[in-house]
């Protein structure tokens, strides 16, 4: 198991994660701003078991991957330096639904969900705020991102952003703090920091799903862990 993680990520969850396979440290330069600049949902989008990846991830991390025989493919379109361009691959996909601010998203994203159901957003950072979870059921931390889901009659639980740390914001997202194994959700930080905990937790095993806590501090937007 590969787990792709933003460099920047606390040590003690770097640590806890190796139980679970070994890392790949992203980290990039030059490429979009500095506070999202390792994350891997801005390099890389998981559709339909495709792993499709921005033509300007770093070549230290596609020879990563080429050397532990994962496939993947490019995306047509670079990542930018600033919102909307830093956000081209950026969604948030299950089974049976894409979810993305489509005036931005990669053709070959959308190529690779032709058999999907394409819901609309207006948030870009679709899936820094967004959580697609088993059975179709949702965590958000986008008011918007929530109501549109709602519309289609999707489960959908929402968390308020406040408190989770993405240096040089007020804040960051959930999504961001979150990757899915299985039916564990590892969250990058402890649940204790966090004012909401209790409606969280009861949510999540209500939903049949095991929290794994990877530090002890705040929840850290790490841009999502990434399980290949």
């Amino acid at each position: 198991m590969q787990i792709v993680i933003d460099k920047k990520i606390p040590e003690e969850a770097k640590k806890s994660l190796l139980a679970n396979g070994e890392l790949i440290e992203l980290e990039t330069e030059g490429i979009c701003y500095e506070a999202i600049s390792g994350h891997p949902d801005i390099f890389f989008s998981q559709v339909c078991d495709q792993l499709i990846v921005a033509p300007n991830l770093p070549d230290s991390i596609k020879i990563q991957l080429q050397e532990k025989d994962i496939y993947y493919q490019e995306g047509d379109l670079p990542v930018g330096r600033k919102y909307p361009e830093s956000a081209k691959y950026n969604v948030a996909a299950t089974k049976k639904y894409l979810i993305h601010n489509f005036r931005y998203t990669d053709s070959n994203i959308t190529d690779a969900a032709e058999e999907q159901n394409l819901i609309h957003v207006d948030q870009g950072y679709t899936r820094c705020n967004l959580v697609a979870l088993k059975h179709n059921k949702f965590i958000t931390s986008d008011k918007g991102i929530e109501k549109i889901l709602r519309r289609y009659d999707l489960d959908v639980f929402y968390v308020n952003p406040a408190g989770i740390q993405l240096p040089g914001h007020e804040n960051g997202f959930i999504g961001g703090c979150i990757g899915m194994l299985d039916n564990q959700l590892f969250i990058i930080g402890n649940l204790a920091n966090y004012t909401w905990s209790n409606d969280f937790k009861n949510q999540i095993n209500k939903w049949g799903y095991e929290i794994v806590e990877l530090y002890d501090g705040s929840l850290f937007d790490g841009g999502s862990i990434l399980f290949i």
